[in-house]
């Protein structure tokens, strides 16, 4: 098999070193999935469909959740029926749920097999339908515990108790200081080893060197990434390796020696001529690295060969052979180390096929469907549309959670090229997304359809507009833009761009925008749980609470007419929402679902502080988009 060039073969040798190298770092640092306090089961369970009016809800955590903590149950229509919870007796779980805590700079596994109840009260079930319970506590190291489960009941409508009402409490301000102050600490979501004096973690049910030897997977992930690093580093190891000192042959001369002959003019049976004192000298490794033994099954194989042309034989510096062989064999090494870490890495934590122990997501973001916990997780406040409730890294501290505050974030910059334009002027507005490296980012993700959402608001939360601009190859975005009002406005990028290393940075950037002339602030509407929007009567439904996710159901009837509008996809979604705080203009995070829940638009919401805010419902009917406004007020 004909090697590389020299040249060639050193640059992809030392990128496949380099790639052996970062290999190794990756699986040695990565850390495995970490939690606390996180919960583990429920009753109803997450998902399950009930036809008997259930008393209360009850949520097994991995350890006592805090005294304060804070439950909200949901009905269809919005409206809480949750009356109080109590602490309940523990349970062995149904699964056992593995946690990783960080002592002494290691992480340490712990098996949880006792689920420790929070009883929250039913007070009464108004109506078929979808209920959804939020919660919101913090863990013995201080981690936010924060998610949402559902369940469906098919039963019948049962009676609120007599002078019961509806509550609408917040969760205790401590308990959102303390979610805050954790959030805002920098402390990892790997946990922590110390547990503050607030409440102390149960004793886990197995000890965790029982829990390895009692046919635990834990062992196998850690066995998992130590094979794939050692076969990394033996196989960069191997590469390095120099050859053994060549057995030079002597060149042949004298009578009989025969001519080579060039490439493809050599006959069957003809044999191959050593190579010539001069290139033996030039260190022909290729064909003179031959020992005595070797030099007789070559001559003999080369009998029934062709001639190989003068150029196939090249001089292979001493330590820098790369082969195809041995180029395909590094590579193929390090797929197989990269697969072998990864797919063992996958088993340790418990994949649900496999039915093992259960290696759960950092505390305070929901699992997947089907799991503990409610709804899948994200990366950011934009993604496809039906991820359901979820919080985001930072989002334990609620104040993270409303963005578009600055126009640098993440390690890029909102750069427009205009910041004024004239009132009732339609103006191409235009600017640049740019890096640490100041060059301006041209990978987006395409998220709702769109690679990049613009919104603008008035900083009197009016004059809002929804608009997708378009990207030239340099990476300038532009769109027609007209602001009829004089005043103060806030333009919000709304992107997820792609990293050069690929993975994607959600990110909301956002500037302030003028239009010169006398302004007078238009005063917020009152807050009114309906809102018209063109032809159409929008109803919100919901109870929006700090720090916790609670769902917000939006449903669209034509006015005067029975029955609701027939909605069309809009951007990937039956809606979209867009929830603005008044003030700083905090742009808040809000996720839809991919399909109606019972005949509404259902978005998660989870807001950042007490405050006004103004919400801008966007939906589309007849191939119209239409815009629904809400003033909200969270005590």
């Amino acid at each position: 098999m004909r090697p590389l060039p020299t040249t060639l073969g050193r640059a992809l040798s030392a990128s496949l070193a380099l790639l052996l190298a970062t290999a190794a770092a990756v699986l040695a640092a990565a850390p495995p999935a970490a939690a606390h306090g996180t919960l583990a089961m429920s009753t109803p369970a997450e998902g399950a469909t009930v036809t008997e009016p259930p008393a209360s809800v009850e949520l097994y955590f991995t350890e006592k959740v805090a005294s304060n903590a804070f439950f909200t149950i949901t009905a269809p229509s919005g409206g809480r029926i949750d009356n109080g919870w109590t602490y309940g007796s523990p349970k062995s779980l149904d699964k056992p749920i593995r946690e990783y805590f960080m002592v002494e700079g290691k992480f340490e596994p712990r098996e949880y097999a006792t689920g420790f109840p929070a009883v929250v009260s039913v007070a009464h079930l108004p109506t078929a339908g979808l209920y959804s319970v939020s919660y919101l506590s913090v863990a013995s190291d201080g981690e936010a515990v924060r998610g949402t489960m559902s369940f469906r009941y098919n039963g019948k409508a049962t009676a609120a108790p007599q002078g019961w009402s509806p509550p609408t409490n917040q969760p205790d301000p401590a308990l959102v200081a303390a979610v805050e102050q954790h959030g805002s600490s920098g402390h990892g979501s790997t946990g922590s080893s110390t547990a503050p004096a607030a409440s102390s973690p149960p004793p886990p049910a197995a000890a965790p060197a029982a829990a390895e030897e009692d046919g635990g997977v834990g062992w196998i992930a850690w066995s998992g990434w130590a094979v794939a690093i050692v076969a990394a580093v033996a196989g960069f190891l191997a590469w390095r390796r120099r050859p053994a000192p060549a057995v030079k042959r002597p060149a042949r001369s004298g009578p009989g020696t025969r001519p080579r002959k060039a490439s493809g003019s050599g006959t069957p049976g003809a044999k191959k001529r050593a190579p010539t004192a001069a290139a033996a000298r030039k260190g022909d490794a290729a064909v003179t690295a031959r020992t005595a033994t070797a030099t007789k099954a070559t001559d003999t194989a080369a009998k029934a060969a062709p001639e190989p042309a003068e150029s196939d034989v090249e001089a292979a510096p001493s330590g820098i052979g790369l082969s195809n062989t041995r180029l395909a064999l590094l590579g193929g090494g390090l797929v197989v180390a990269l697969l072998a870490g990864f797919g063992l890495g996958r088993l340790g934590t418990g994949d649900s096929a496999t039915g093992a122990p259960v290696a759960t997501a950092p505390a305070g973001v929901p699992t997947s469907p089907g799991g503990p916990g409610g709804l899948s997780a994200g990366d950011g406040h934009q993604h496809p549309a039906g991820t359901g409730a979820h919080n985001h890294p930072g989002d334990a501290s609620t104040a993270a959670q409303a963005t578009g505050t600055t126009v640098s974030a993440g390690g890029y910059t909102l750069q427009p090229t205009q910041r004024s334009q004239a009132a009732g002027a339609a103006v191409d507005y235009t600017f640049r997304i740019v890096g640490a490296d100041k060059q301006a980012a041209t990978r987006f993700a395409v998220v709702h359809d769109k690679p990049l959402h613009m919104i603008v608001v008035g900083r009197d939360l009016s004059g809002y507009q929804h608009l997708h601009p378009t990207m030239a190859p340099d990476g300038t975005w532009s769109v027609p833009l007209k602001l009829a009002r004089a005043g103060g406005y806030r333009v919000y990028a709304d992107f997820s761009v792609t990293a050069a290393d690929g993975t994607q940075v959600p990110l909301v950037l956002g500037v302030d925008h003028q239009v010169p002339g006398a302004h007078t602030p238009a005063a917020l509407p009152p807050v009114a749980a309906q809102a018209t929007a063109g032809p159409f009567a929008v109803s919100m439904e919901g109870t929006p609470t700090v720090g916790v996710t609670a769902p917000m159901l939006f449903r669209v009837s034509r006015t005067g007419a029975p029955g609701p509008a027939q909605l069309e996809r809009y951007l990937g979604a039956f809606g979209h929402l867009v929830v603005v705080r008044e003030g700083d203009l905090g742009y808040v995070h809000v996720h839809p679902e991919m399909e109606l829940v019972d005949g509404a638009v259902k978005f998660w919401l989870t807001a950042p502080s007490a405050g006004r805010y103004r919400a801008f419902f966007d939906f589309q009917v007849g191939g119209q988009v239409h815009t629904a406004e809400y003033t909200i007020e969270i005590p």
